[in-house]
């Protein structure tokens, strides 16, 4: 994409200080948008900034973006400053995340799974996304004009053993996109819309604890996973730029409700 294709437009990205986060963001910045990078803390989004490898040019275009997604007055408080700034054109909605206690093991079976680890699963990564879209959202739905990103997983597409809050929280992620894609189009008009993108595996902060052992090498559930996956490889962060660009660029005006996979192929293999 054309480095000032994106010109003149503001993008908000939510996890700007994850993995993959920074990713998107970063493209987005490069290809000429001024990008609020969200963070939980300003100290979180400077190391994020520091850990891009980009000119000055770029990087300028970076915002740090302080807020929760899980906390509502957080969320107000940097909607308006980004509507006082203009407002959003883009939201990409990459915060989420696991944790082991919301995910079945050897010593922790389903029947004894902590539901408080599960709700803070869900509230991440579901109404964290919804939180956030009413945020940020509401000054496009006004203007009638806007593109909003959801990161889902492969887990939401094809329910994954152990992780059973993270592939509930990720599958109302996908059922979140396609609802709201009708909505706004039918209440905003056409110029507004809504689709997901679903990674298929990536190494994350969030998931080493399932894919590494301590000495680094992979788990048996990260063999399976590369033993059911074409390319033979987990994903890397820029994998997932060329999908993003896709869905934000102006001549895809008519795609929305849409879930696009990036996962080497993994939704595709039988097993056979």
């Amino acid at each position: 994409m054309s480095g000032s294709l994106l010109a003149g437009k503001r993008a908000v990205v939510t996890g700007g200080s994850g993995v993959l986060g920074r990713a998107l963001a970063l493209a987005l910045a490069e290809d000429g948008a001024t990008v609020y990078l969200g963070a939980r803390s300003l100290e979180s989004a400077r190391r994020a900034l520091e850990a891009m490898q980009a000119g000055a040019s770029v990087i300028t275009r970076i915002k740090p973006l302080v807020f929760d997604v899980m906390d509502a007055d957080s969320l107000k408080e940097a909607a308006s400053r980004v509507e006082a700034e203009g407002g959003a054109d883009i939201l990409v909605n990459a915060a989420g995340g696991n944790r082991p206690e919301a995910s079945t093991a050897p010593e922790r079976d389903f029947f004894t799974l902590n539901l408080s680890a599960v709700e803070e699963v869900m509230n991440l990564n579901f109404t964290g996304t919804l939180r956030a879209t009413q945020a940020f959202g509401a000054g496009m739905a006004r203007r009638g004009q806007g593109c909003i990103i959801n990161i889902t997983s492969m887990a939401a597409v094809r329910p994954l053993t152990k992780v059973v809050g993270y592939s509930a929280a990720k599958a109302a992620v996908v059922n979140f996109t396609q609802w709201l894609a009708v909505h706004l189009a039918q209440t905003c008009g056409p110029g507004l819309r809504v689709n997901a993108i679903a990674p298929g595996f990536f190494l994350t902060e969030q998931n080493r604890y399932l894919m590494l052992r301590e000495d680094g090498s992979l788990t048996e559930r990260a063999q399976t996973i590369l033993a059911h996956t074409p390319q033979n490889r987990f994903g890397t962060p820029e994998d997932l730029l060329s999908t993003l660009r896709y869905l934000v660029h102006p001549d895809s005006r008519f795609v929305t409700g849409v879930v696009i996979p990036v996962d080497g192929g993994f939704s595709a293999f039988g097993g056979v």
